[in-house]
This record gives structure tokens, C-alpha cells and sequence, in this order.
């Protein structure tokens, strides 16, 4: 003990004085080298976080279609109510063999999961989990989702084409259809949060929000135009009652029909981080963001994403699957209208009720 004490002392001693000297190295950097170290951590983490993200809501959802269904759910695998059945599957699907269809076009094949995976990452650069754990808090943060979201459209369409399978070609056209249809709701329904808070910023919405003047509560348009946009993201995700593009009863698996082990997985991955994105676009926008009845900061976002998460959950397991045409009447016979009530709505209210009282963008219907 005498002689590993002393030795012990002196390893720390070491070891402090390599991690000063890295952290001196770090600061003498020029400022373009040390905002690119900074952004590889910060992207590495994002990737990290996305993925354990689904292996986590995979688990949820197992669990709570157990419990709809009167079932247990997973329990064997890791022991307290089978926690690593999903980590178990994922490294079933890394040893799976990685096919390519014949007559399929390689390059376009393997590039559609990976553009699915990376559109879902790039929308976490303006999620606000707190006042200062943002990424990057654009001037125009919510139109960067917006244009963001778009992207993962195109990978879809670029599985089903490069496929050469009928049903992928068709679940991609139907996910096209439906994805560009329900972007204009999606779209309409955030306006009037944006002329409440007057910033496209994520950061400067959630900010006007401060004292649980939550926008879902702001005036008697909002809670319409939360429910819009709730419902109209369930279409853009392909989640029930609109998982018509991948429909297993009439297309087999729709669009990801051909693909299997890591690639498939890539899809999966996308779709629950869609989930969590689509979650806290709602969360910043109508809920408040990290604000809350105490401070807490990233707990408050992370518990309102986590709620919205399970209600997504529990509608899949509620309800039955839309047909075609119900889904596009949905749409534009009833989702498009009620949005543009919502729009001109909060708008008449902020310019004749608010000015009449005497308030601001932020006054709330039942007062200031």
C-alpha cells in the first residue's frame, strides 16, 4: 500500500497535466479549426442521441401495445421487463446480409436510407431544449424545419424508385402524396404562433412563452391550430391512422419492401426520430418549450416531447388504418380550411380584441 499510494497520486498528477496541456492546445487554435472541433462533437453527439432514441421508443412501444392489447410485452432479454430486447434485435439486424435486389439501382439504394437518416439529424440543429442547449438558434429556425423536413420525402421516393419493385414504387408515390398534401396544414397551423411570438426563431418563440403563457392557450384559435398540426404530423410521419405507404396488408411493407438488416434499420431509425422532432417542433411552438411550472430547463422539453411521443403511440394502437380517400378528402376538405380559420382567426383577434384592450401579440384571451 505504501508504494501504491505515491504511485497512484503521481498517475493522477499525470494525467491532470496532459488534460491542461490538451485544454491549453484547444484555446491557442484558430477560431474556424476550434468552431469545426466544436461542431464535429456537437454533430457526434446529435448521432449518439438518435441513436438510442428509437432503441428506447421501440421499447415503449412495445410495452404499450402490450398493455392496450392485455399483454406483457417483451420480458426476458436484460431482465427488468426485457430493457435490451431492442439493442438484442438491432445487433440481429447489423449480422443480417445486406441485399440488393437485381435489376435495382445500386447507388440510388444505398443512398435513400442514409438521406432519410441524415434530413431526421439535420432537424435537430434548432430544437431548443433549454434556454442555452441549442445547437444553432437561426433567425429562421422554424422555416429551416420546414425545409428540412422536406428532404426526407425525397428519400423515400429514391427507396421505392431504385427498388424495381412494384409495391415499393407505389407505397413511395403514396408517401409522396401524402407527405406533400400534409405539409400545407402542418405549414398553416404554425403562423399563427409566429405572428404571436414575431420571430421564426425557435429560441424566440419559446422565449415569449416565459410565465406558462403557453401559445396552445394564447387565444381561441390556438388550441384548433395545435390539434392541426398534431394530427397533419401524424401524416407526415406515416403513423396510424395514415400508414397507408406502408400499408403490410396491401403493399407488403410499402417503400422499405426490399430492404433488410442496417439499411432497413436506417428507416426505422428515421422514423422515431421524426417522431421526437415532430414532438418538440410542438412542444417549442404551442407548449411552452423548457418552460415550466419550476425551473428545470431540458426536463420540461424532454417530459412535454415524451408525452406527445406516447399519445403517437397509443393512437396507433386505438385506431384503424384511413383509406386513400379518406386521408386526401382529411386533408384538403377539412385540415387546409380550419387552418386558414386558424390563421385569419388569430389574426383578427390580435388586431381587434388585443388592440381594443390595450395589449400586445402575447396577450391571452383570458387576459394579459
Amino acid at each position: 500500500m505504501d508504494r501504491i499510494v505515491p504511485a497512484a497520486r503521481d498517475l493522477i498528477a499525470w494525467l491532470a497535466e496532459q488534460l491542461w496541456s490538451g485544454f491549453g492546445v484547444l484555446l491557442k487554435m484558430p477560431d474556424e479549426l476550434f468552431a469545426l472541433l466544436v461542431m464535429v462533437v456537437v454533430g457526434s453527439l446529435m448521432l449518439v442521441f438518435l441513436s438510442l432514441l428509437p432503441l428506447f421508443f421501440v421499447w415503449l412501444e412495445r410495452k404499450l401495445s402490450a398493455r392496450i392489447q392485455s399483454r406483457l410485452g417483451p420480458m426476458e432479454v436484460g431482465g427488468f421487463h426485457g430493457w435490451l430486447q431492442t439493442v438484442a434485435d438491432t445487433v440481429k439486424l447489423l449480422l443480417k446480409e445486406d441485399l440488393i435486389p437485381a435489376g435495382a439501382d445500386a447507388r440510388l439504394f444505398k443512398l435513400a436510407p442514409m438521406l432519410a437518416v441524415m434530413a431526421s439529424l439535420a432537424a435537430f440543429v434548432v430544437l431548443p431544449f433549454s434556454d442555452w442547449l441549442i445547437v444553432a438558434d437561426l433567425n429562421v429556425g422554424l422555416l429551416y424545419f420546414i425545409g428540412v423536413g422536406s428532404i426526407g420525402v425525397v428519400g423515400i421516393l429514391m427507396a421505392g424508385w431504385s427498388s424495381n419493385n412494384k409495391y415499393s414504387l407505389l407505397g413511395a408515390m403514396r408517401s409522396a402524396a401524402q407527405i406533400i398534401s400534409y405539409e400545407i396544414p402542418v405549414i398553416l397551423s404554425l403562423m399563427p404562433a409566429v405572428m404571436l411570438a414575431g420571430t421564426l426563431s425557435t429560441q424566440g418563440i419559446v422565449q415569449a412563452q416565459s410565465g406558462i403563457k403557453w401559445f396552445v392557450i394564447a387565444n381561441p384559435f390556438m388550441p384548433l391550430a395545435f390539434l392541426i398540426f398534431f394530427i397533419a404530423s401524424l401524416a407526415e410521419l406515416n403513423r396510424t391512422p395514415f400508414d397507408i405507404p406502408e400499408a403490410e396488408s396491401e403493399l407488403v411493407a410499402g417503400f422499405h419492401t426490399e430492404y433488410s438488416g442496417l439499411r432497413w434499420s436506417f428507416f426505422f431509425m428515421a422514423e422515431y426520430a421524426n417522431m421526437f422532432v415532430s414532438a418538440a417542433i410542438a412542444t417549442t411552438v404551442f407548449l411552452g418549450g423548457w418552460h415550466g411550472p419550476f425551473a428545470a430547463g431540458p426536463l420540461w422539453f424532454l417530459l412535454k416531447c415524451f408525452l406527445l411521443v406516447v399519445l403517437m403511440m397509443w393512437l396507433r394502437w386505438t385506431l384503424p388504418r384511413l383509406r386513400v380517400d379518406q386521408l386526401m378528402s382529411l386533408c384538403w376538405k377539412y385540415l387546409v380550411p380550419a387552418s386558414l380559420v386558424c390563421l385569419f382567426g388569430a389574426g383578427t383577434w390580435y388586431l381587434v380584441v388585443n388592440r381594443l384592450r390595450g395589449g400586445a401579440a402575447g396577450t391571452f384571451w383570458f387576459g394579459s
